[in-house]
């Protein structure tokens, strides 16, 4: 198994153990702008210590970076800032089920955004399996009710199409400034443009909550025995998909990554005894098609 594919399905293993303890965090009086910045607050300083010891491992210095890679980490950043928004704005939204399962179609975006911007196209198998990757996720997230819970065409259709498209240009901006660097180490690669990214989400965010809810920056502070796990949990995942979009298309690294969704329903079965649907059976089984497909044919 190639190694992109090894740290693609880590990076989703530990992105599902963050969700987990950042979800505990609004038992603890924060925010949801809280809970999310928790994870910047504590993943930049990380991410800024590991690219200084990756440089004195080295001995080289510091890689030269260009306005290129500064562009496409700000703009991975603040797509992955907004786009977090756009899903939190789902949970307001009587259709969140139908709203969420077309952030879903943030793979196919991703392909579309690689070739357009990157000139990074996929190939004709590789977009096969991202499709049905594609439908097979989308039958894990169809609500119990059906796609019409609140008309199909509606305003947490459009908040998830659009989230999806943020978290493909995030992706496409984090593998576009792991490009812009001139280092031999994929590593080196991925924790400057990881160290870059976080630092300035962590600073938007900081001064977002100063401005818009005061208090929420101290909150976080106060709760940090708690928060810094999840700021651990969030670089170290963030290591992983940063590492493999060094080494692989963004499209490829997403699509692998989708598996942290059968992740997340391994859970729920074995933890937490609920059932599943036939359609979600089905949906498991077309997500697995699709990453082994990728695998053989990326």
């Amino acid at each position: 198994m190639e190694l992109w594919v090894i740290i693609t399905l880590a990076a989703a293993g530990v992105q599902v153990w963050r969700l987990m303890l950042q979800k505990q965090l609004k038992g603890l009086g924060l925010s949801t702008g809280g809970a999310t910045f928790s994870r910047f607050l504590f993943a930049a300083p990380l991410a800024l210590g590991g690219m200084l010891a990756l440089v004195v491992w080295h001995g080289q210095g510091i890689p030269a970076i260009n306005g290129a890679f500064v562009g496409y980490a700000v703009m991975g950043g603040l797509g992955q800032i907004i786009a977090t928004v756009c899903t939190v704005a789902l949970f307001s939204e009587r259709s969140f089920a139908v709203g969420i399962a077309f952030t879903k179609t943030e793979t196919i975006q991703v392909a579309l955004f690689s070739t357009l911007v990157l000139g990074e196209a996929v190939s004709t198998p590789g977009m096969a399996a991202i499709v049905v990757g594609t439908i097979g996720v989308l039958m894990l997230s169809r609500p119990a009710n059906g796609w019409r819970s609140g008309g199909f065409f509606n305003r947490a259709m459009v908040l998830g199409v659009l989230a999806g498209a943020l978290y493909g240009l995030a992706a496409i901006g984090y593998r576009g400034a792991t490009l812009q660097i001139d280092h031999a180490d994929p590593l080196m690669r991925a924790v400057m443009a990881l160290a870059c990214a976080t630092t300035f989400q962590a600073v938007a965010m900081s001064l977002w909550l100063l401005w818009r809810e005061p208090g929420e920056v101290t909150r976080v502070a106060r709760t940090w025995r708690a928060t810094a796990w999840v700021g651990v949990t969030g670089v170290l995942g963030s290591l992983g998909w940063f590492t493999a979009f060094a080494l692989q298309n963004a499209a490829y690294v997403r699509s692998v990554g989708q598996v942290e969704l059968l992740f997340s329903i391994l859970i729920s079965v074995l933890v937490f005894r609920e059932k599943t649907r036939p359609i979600e059976v089905a949906g498991m089984a077309l997500l697995a098609a699709s990453i082994v497909l990728i695998v053989l044919y990326a």
